[in-house]
């Protein structure tokens, strides 16, 4: 009897080093958490602007627009200044326009690079914005 518990207490500290070794892989394998970043389509003192004009962020990172003041806004990618071309461009482009304060739409970046973009509206105002994916 002796020896079947000494035998288990050897066989549980095994599993319990497994399961540590296991779980620390698991947790130091897991990809960093994206982040969210706000971009305000209007300022706050009713500038035909986006606030940020520029921000930089990470691949994987979601970035949301949202209509402040000022309305119509969208967001529209320039296909010619845009990793990927058209095809992305297309992709990112929110050409519906915003009227609500609060309104908003997201769009998710995989690939680094400059992306430059601008509302249609106030495009000759010179609303135009610009994302630094690293």
């Amino acid at each position: 009897m002796k020896l079947i518990a000494k035998a288990f207490r050897k066989l549980s500290a095994v599993f319990m080093m497994a399961a540590l070794i296991i779980s620390s892989c698991a947790v130091l394998a897991s990809p960093a958490l994206a982040a969210d970043h706000l971009v305000k389509m209007g300022s706050d003192g009713g500038l035909l602007v986006f606030q940020p004009a520029t921000i930089t962020i990470a691949k994987g990172d979601t970035v949301t627009w949202e209509n402040n003041k000022m309305a119509p806004h969208n967001v529209v990618f320039d296909a010619n200044n845009v990793p990927g071309g058209k095809a992305v461009a297309d992709k990112l482009t929110h050409s519906q326009l915003t009227f609500a304060p609060g309104e908003s739409y997201s769009s998710t970046f995989e690939d680094a690079g400059d992306y430059t973009y601008f509302c249609a509206p106030h495009r000759g105002a010179g609303m135009v914005g610009k994302i630094v994916v690293e």
